[in-house]
């Protein structure tokens, strides 16, 4: 049975991509099943992953549609599994509108939650009926945040999000952890952010991960060559703070090896 995992952050530019992608290529190096699902209408995820969704069925078509997951599963040139996204998808707010409209992703998945380890999903930069079919779906969800002071706008909210859900519709979602992106340990604002941040973990009981991803031109690059970063830069500092992410997370799941 595949451990669920949602990326979510109601701020855009905190790296939520780039760490779901980061995700998926990490746990496949530890050989495990992973299945990424982009809910992004902007679907940047399977093109981080070096997927071409020209023409291609999404998560669109699975979720409006009905169309069986295993059909809407790519398998791109490295050998990811994912469920793309396109710009079609920004009208799921206005289209979907069933009764049980926000467990429309988790009845689609329980057909493979058995053929992998992990399903990793990536969420639209908002608070909407996407992103709350993501927490549905899922057993964790991960909050990437940038090393900046805005970035903390909005975590207390989250929160409350997340407990609703847990409530309603998913009483067996966790929050994993908070992990700081674009990260300076030289700067003061770094430290400034890095301290408010734990404070914020501590009241809203989630805790910060140890791993802090450093700024590097190598993230940026990465799905511009079709690539992910492990791949692209293994030896750059995102790659290497990455990898030690990939390995709390097993670690923090139960499912290190």
């Amino acid at each position: 049975m595949a451990v669920t995992i949602v990326l979510t952050n109601q701020k855009g530019g905190v790296g939520k991509t780039t760490t779901a992608a980061a995700l998926t290529a990490g746990l496949v190096r530890r050989g495990k099943r992973v299945l990424a699902i982009d809910l992004d209408p902007q679907g940047n995820l399977g093109f981080s992953l070096g997927l071409d969704i020209d023409n291609s069925l999404t998560v669109y078509d699975m979720l409006r549609n009905r169309t069986p997951v295993n059909e809407v599963i790519h398998t791109t040139e490295d050998g990811y599994h994912v469920i793309p996204s396109n710009i079609l998808l920004s009208e799921a707010e206005i289209e979907f509108q069933s009764e049980n409209r926000v467990m429309l992703l988790r009845e689609s998945l329980d057909q493979v939650r058995n053929d992998y380890d992990f399903i990793i999903i990536d969420t639209p930069p908002s608070l909407n009926i996407l992103t709350l079919n993501g927490y549905a779906a899922s057993d964790y969800l991960i909050i990437p945040m940038a090393s900046e002071i805005l970035s903390l706008v909005g975590l207390i909210q989250l929160q409350e999000t997340v407990s609703e859900v847990k409530a309603s519709v998913n009483p067996r979602l966790q929050v994993l952890g908070i992990l700081l992106t674009k990260y300076n340990r030289r700067t003061r604002l770094a430290a400034d952010v890095l301290e408010m941040a734990g404070a914020v973990a501590e009241q809203t009981k989630t805790a910060l991960f140890e791993a802090k991803i450093r700024s590097g031109v190598a993230a940026a690059e990465a799905p511009a060559h079709g690539s992910d970063i492990f791949s692209y830069a293994p030896r750059s500092n995102p790659a290497k703070d990455y990898s030690m992410f990939v390995d709390e997370v097993m670690g923090r799941i139960g499912s290190g090896q």
